[in-house]
């Protein structure tokens, strides 16, 4: 049993169908126009609504299923019509209508189609409730996964987040390090204090160091009052340096300093403040390398990489794509008020088949626009050109069909090597030795690849 919405002009039918439907033991309301039915909906939402398709005022029945999902109203709706049409059933079908039904039609039609719109109602609601049992199951704060790999970094997580060390937080872009900076601050001791975040790439250096430990009053032209530097913004809370591998030389000293005695000292001061800050930094640099090239001091490094959290790119867990692909569809799906059932079997096997080099905000950006460009489920045509297109190779144990002219074998292999070299390289930021690891070659082999496709310089600058 359910609770049914009936709108419809003529006092005959609504009273009709109100009194059929009660009998079944159904909790029944009517409404006379769309815009009744509307607010009718929108105070209590009903699990279905049957209307009337034609209806004088501004809204139709067609108009009043729009209104409706614009509203977040998600109820199975019916539509009733005399005037029955392939065009207008398939009008209200493409608009989110669950059936029509022509007038005249009999009791027990109308109620058959109500109880399997009740049906579905629970099975949808049913499947919600085993997603989010399954998600929650797999979430650690705002992290989800359920690979390996970061379930070994929640568990390093949840070790070490009511301590005080500084954490350093590795991986390429996109991979979520400041979603688990966030969670060593929300679950740990320091989670009622502020969490203050900056990428120290995006600020100008010569204004990135009055940004971190503050300023007095005339320190520099423009220095009209004292301000305080997001050091003293999180105090008592965590710090969260993104990108600190961008930090100038002559910043990692002061940044140094600071970590060692707890204390900093404003632009133009003359006195040290102390602090009580936790450090949490990320790079998507190697910065054992950095160090190496004298491009980052390494006591700083240290300093900062007491323990060291890395995150595995996206590419590395594909287990976590579909669960991902779920996620941000409800997600986006609520914030764009549509209906979206889900994804094709196709749509989800070029998901899963894509290397994402944005990784899991890649895949965020491409699900957003996937929903926006849908109507009740994501097919291949809403998915980026790189997911739109079969690729050529193995997949699900068999070959791709050929073109039906035929390929250059040699040329099609060639390419494929040069993007897969290509895009190992922009993984590691250049590092042609965690490449070579990456693509499963030997360091030797790397350097003979590079040359023979023209890829940068072929000698040993490591």
């Amino acid at each position: 049993m359910g609770s049914i919405l009936v709108v419809d002009d003529e006092r005959s039918m609504r009273d009709f169908l109100a009194i059929c439907l009660e009998r079944e033991g159904h909790e029944v309301a009517t409404a006379a126009t769309a815009a009744e039915a509307l607010a009718a909906a929108t105070a209590q939402p009903p699990d279905v609504i049957v209307t009337d398709l034609k209806m004088p005022g501004d809204l139709d029945g067609i108009g009043l299923i729009e209104a409706a999902r614009e509203r977040g109203i998600d109820a199975e709706v019916i539509v009733v019509t005399a005037f029955a049409t392939p065009e207008t059933a398939i009008a209200a079908l493409k608009k989110g209508a669950y059936d029509y039904l022509t007038k005249p039609f009999k009791v027990d039609e109308i109620n058959v189609v109500i109880g399997r719109a009740l049906e579905k109602r629970a099975l949808v609601r049913e499947n919600l409730a085993l997603r989010e049992a399954v998600e929650s199951r797999h979430r650690f704060a705002s992290l989800l996964s359920k690979s390996p790999q970061m379930q070994r970094v929640f568990d390093l997580v949840r070790k070490i987040h009511s301590t005080r060390t500084s954490v350093l937080i590795t991986g390429e872009s996109g991979t979520g390090k400041e979603l688990v900076a966030r969670a060593l601050h929300s679950e740990g001791a320091r989670k009622h204090g502020p969490f203050v975040a900056i990428n120290c790439g995006a600020i100008p250096p010569d204004l990135l160091e009055s940004e971190l430990f503050g300023h007095v009053r005339g320190a520099f032209t423009g220095a009209v009052d004292d301000k305080p530097g997001l050091f003293e913004a999180a105090d008592g809370g965590t710090l969260f340096l993104d990108e600190v591998g961008e930090l100038p030389a002559a910043l990692q000293v002061k940044l140094l300093r600071v970590l060692q005695e707890r204390r900093v000292k404003p632009v133009g001061a003359t006195r040290e403040r102390e602090i009580d800050v936790r450090v949490v930094a990320a790079t998507n640099r190697d910065l054992e390398e950095e160090v190496a090239r004298g491009a980052f001091r390494q006591d700083l490094y240290y300093r900062l990489n007491v323990i060291e959290i890395r995150l595995p790119p996206l590419r590395q867990r594909r287990e976590d794509i579909p669960m991902l692909v779920d996620h941000f569809v409800r997600r986006f799906a609520a914030e764009q008020n549509k209906r979206i059932a889900g994804v094709s079997k196709e749509a989800m096997r070029r998901l899963q088949a894509y290397d994402y080099p944005g990784n899991v905000r890649e895949l965020e950006n491409v699900i957003e626009r996937a929903v926006a460009l849908s109507d009740r489920r994501i097919e291949v045509d809403a998915l980026p050109d790189f997911a739109s297109q079969p690729r050529l190779g193995v997949a699900d144990g068999q070959a791709a069909a050929l073109p039906a002219d035929g390929i250059d074998l040699d040329a099609v292999l060639r390419d494929y090597e040069r993007q897969l070299i290509e895009r190992a390289l922009a993984h590691t930021g250049g590092n042609r030795k965690r490449a070579a690891e990456l693509l499963g070659i030997s360091f030797r082999s790397l350097r003979y690849r590079l040359s023979k496709l023209g890829i940068g310089p072929a000698d040993d600058d490591m």
